[in-house]
């Protein structure tokens, strides 16, 4: 898995049989991306010249980092899988003109690791008539659905989405706004950091009451689920229109801060059931001392923890459950929730590329 905040490149070797049908973790394997590959994928974000070359060298390149890393994890646990499941890098993510683009070229991947490979999550979904996102809410379902308590799952990467899972009754799950994209965007352009390591810069600004409300009015939060967001509604181009420039930068983010934690309470507050029980969050996010303080105070009434709490590490969670959308799709079952995406129909998801 590599996801929105560019980072990295997460692999995880996950172990799928009758007595744990969402699987347990074995061996994990986790890469930084250089940092002149991620300015050149964030480029892909604008149309730009010659892009449709940039994007397949991008994809090519890409297939060799999966690869690599990938090779180090069959190293590390000496054990060949049986599938690897990719989901490529997002560059463009438009259900509303049908397309979503996720780089790879796994047929290089399946070259470079001589093994089958599962890709292109997304796009079934969307052909279906579904927003292609998010997918990870059908695996917080396998994985986390509890008989006795009413749980919402937090996976806070560079963009935020939630899982609602109740006792009883439908499944629900959405993007719902901006994660740690932003503040890893405005923290590089001001301090030289790719992100706030523990959100110590963060912690030292003030939130700005009139630059948050402006924020909270951004159109995306007013639309209904099911809906997925990324860096086409929330990036630096809307963000710098939104400031006067008379603001302190460490203010910003600590505004930023703010904005996130209160777009998750709100979408918890008025579109998971009433009466939540417990709170989990995965995602990079949980790294942000600053921002699980301020989502904490955003949910007074629920007590918020890691979902390592409840079997799985954060850091990983995405990355297995990807895993487990690639096990479906190899048992030639649906992987996506309708309910989520508002697709017509449940769905088998990918396209497999032979070892």
């Amino acid at each position: 898995m590599s996801g929105t905040s560019l980072d990295g490149i997460d692999a995880a070797l996950i172990c799928f049989d009758e007595s744990s049908p969402a699987g347990y973790l074995i061996e994990t394997q986790y890469d930084a991306y250089p940092p002149e590959l991620s300015k050149r994928i964030l480029a892909l974000q604008d149309v730009d010249y010659d892009e449709m070359h940039r994007a397949a060298v991008l994809a090519n390149e890409l297939a060799d980092l999966y690869a690599t890393n990938v090779n180090k994890l069959i190293a590390k646990s000496r054990i060949q899988p049986t599938a690897i499941a990719c989901h490529g890098q997002t560059v463009r993510h438009c259900p509303d003109a049908s397309y979503t683009i996720q780089l790879v070229n796994a047929a290089r991947l399946a070259e470079n690791t001589h093994n089958t490979v599962i890709a292109d999550f997304r796009s079934r979904d969307i052909a279906a008539g579904g927003q292609g996102a998010p997918l990870v809410p059908a695996f917080h379902a396998a994985a986390f659905r509890h008989p006795d308590s009413h749980r919402v799952i937090i996976n806070i990467g560079g963009i935020a989405n939630i899982t609602d899972l109740p006792v009883t009754g439908k499944i629900t799950g959405f993007d719902c706004g901006p994660g740690i994209g932003l503040l890893d965007a405005w923290c590089l352009a001001h301090t030289g950091l790719p992100y706030d390591r523990d959100g110590a810069w963060g912690k030292q600004g003030t939130s700005l009451p009139n630059l948050l409300t402006v924020m909270l009015d951004h159109p995306y939060f007013k639309l209904p689920p099911p809906k997925s967001a990324g860096r086409e509604q929330f990036n630096m181009q809307w963000l710098k229109s939104l400031l006067t420039g008379s603001e302190s930068p460490v203010d910003v983010q600590a505004t930023l801060v703010q904005f996130t934690a209160d777009s998750i309470a709100h979408a918890i507050a008025t579109q998971c059931a009433p009466n939540v029980d417990e709170v989990y969050l995965c995602g990079g996010g949980v790294h942000n001392h600053a921002l699980t303080q301020a989502l904490e105070k955003s949910l007074p009434s629920l007590n918020v923890q890691r979902t390592d709490a409840i079997g799985i590490n954060a850091d990983w969670l995405e990355a297995h459950a990807f895993a487990w959308l690639g096990w479906q799709t190899l048992q030639n079952l649906p992987g996506n929730l309708t309910e989520v995406t508002g697709a017509r129909h449940p769905c088998i998801l990918g396209a497999i590329y032979p070892a």
